[in-house]
């Protein structure tokens, strides 16, 4: 699957005529993964990162997901205090493995050794 096929649900916020963060959730029936959630470093802090966190957890509830998977590198203590618990790729269900993400991140070892896989039970 494409990212075109997403673009409805990824949010980017705006600072003084600028990009500062961005976030997107993509719904694969009862699951969805919360993709490329970024703030500027001027803005960490402020809550704008939590706000799109939710937004993309509010987005997946709507649209009837269950779970919420997502890879990060640095920030899985950020992401735990919305409930997310580390899991492992095997633990993604079969929906999600469709993912570019998943499948991106799957094909690159050397990549995904950094990062650590998460869920969410909404």
């Amino acid at each position: 699957m494409a990212i075109q096929e997403f673009l409805e649900s990824f949010w980017v916020l705006e600072n003084e005529g600028r990009v500062a963060g961005a976030a997107g959730i993509e719904i694969y029936g009862e699951a969805a993964v919360l993709r490329s959630v970024v703030v500027a470093p001027e803005l960490r802090g402020t809550g704008e990162g939590d706000r799109l966190v939710r937004t993309g957890l509010d987005y997946a509830l709507d649209h009837s997901a269950r779970r919420v998977y997502l890879f990060t590198m640095h920030a899985a203590p950020f992401f735990a205090r919305y409930g997310f618990e580390p899991v492992t790729t095997d633990d993604f269900e079969p929906a999600v493995r469709e993912s570019w993400q998943y499948v991106g991140l799957t094909e690159r070892p050397e990549i995904l050794k950094q990062m650590t896989p998460m869920r969410l039970r909404l």
